[in-house]
């Protein structure tokens, strides 16, 4: 449910982030055509270009719509979530309070990667509710076989005698008259049977909850890998996405000016566009994945909040 919410709350955030660069893209989109009108006007401009830059003002448009309308969903999706109504948007995050923790993450070791394994099982070991549950549903099933057996085992007694001397196992040797006999007695309780079925249903509980358990175990070993693993690549995808970021970017803004300048094309000027929106997306989808990693690796350690996750990022970096 913690990194449920959480997922729902960068979702929103995300399809805001993605909003807000296809309106920056049409923005531009219009921009164009309206200079590719001018030079129309002019006689300047090839009519495939002019004709471009009214295709790519309409693609933009349509783009912008829909993020609008995808944002508008996950907006939904997370008041649904937290059972509010009303006029409700998450805080933006500020990114740049993560930079240590990413330069730290890309750079480490893998003797640093098994420490941080080891720290988060320890952890999860003890608060995971679902590892918590299949130990204490084995020692409920033990305690359960052990009582049930108590129970079953019969009582044999036997009883030896002759005309001088009885043995028993209750009194042992005894002297005595009369004729000898032998005699073995054995008690077995009434339910003999019943306790035998329910010793048998025990011992099967027993070995399906210590099942349960060994895949318990093996499983949030596996979820526990995948969240780091996740958290890694995600921390080394949020640096390239910015370096990309960047470089596109400049590109952008080269380009547009040599198409002020009648330079360059509404095609050159539309594929760097393209590139700058896409680079914007990449980055936005790679810091949203990071954060959700984290999520869910504090929702599997049951901590209450970001910090205490982080800080033991920090202090196993010392």
């Amino acid at each position: 449910m913690l990194d449920a919410i959480d997922n729902a709350y960068y979702a929103v955030l995300e399809a805001a982030a993605a909003l807000e660069a296809e309106e920056s893209s049409l923005q531009t989109s219009i921009l164009t055509f309206e200079i590719a009108q001018i030079r129309a006007a002019n006689g300047i401009i090839n009519q495939g270009d002019f004709l471009r830059a009214l295709a790519d003002r309409e693609s933009r448009e349509n783009s912008r719509n829909q993020a609008q309308r995808n944002l508008n969903l996950n907006l939904t999706r997370f008041k649904n979530l937290l059972g509010v109504s009303g006029t409700v948007f998450p805080q933006p995050i500020n990114f740049e309070n993560y930079d240590d923790i990413l330069l730290y993450l890309t750079g480490i070791s893998n003797e640093e990667a098994d420490l941080l394994y080891d720290e988060f099982w320890n952890i999860l070991v003890t608060v995971n509710p679902s590892i918590t549950r299949a130990i204490n549903n084995s020692k409920r099933a033990e305690f359960n076989l052990t009582s049930i057996t108590r129970d079953y085992s019969p009582v044999i007694r036997a009883d030896i005698s002759s005309d001088v001397l009885r043995y028993s196992t209750a009194n042992g040797f005894e002297s005595l008259r009369g004729n000898g006999s032998f005699s073995i007695r054995g008690t077995i309780p009434l339910d003999f049977w019943v306790l035998s079925n329910r010793v048998e249903r025990s011992i099967i509980s027993r070995d399906s909850a210590a099942i349960d358990y060994i895949n318990t175990e093996k499983s949030l070993e596996i979820e526990l890998l995948n969240a780091l693993s996740n958290i890694l690549t995600q921390a080394s995808s949020v640096l390239s996405s910015r370096r990309s970021l960047e470089y596109t970017q400049r590109h952008y803004e080269f380009v547009s000016e040599r198409y002020r300048l009648s330079l360059s094309s509404v095609s050159d000027l539309n594929e760097a566009t393209t590139l700058f929106i896409n680079s914007r997306n990449n980055l936005n989808r790679a810091s949203y994945s990071f954060l959700q990693s984290l999520s869910r690796l504090r929702s599997l350690c049951a901590l209450d909040d970001e910090e205490k996750l982080l800080e033991i990022f920090f202090t196993q970096r010392r």
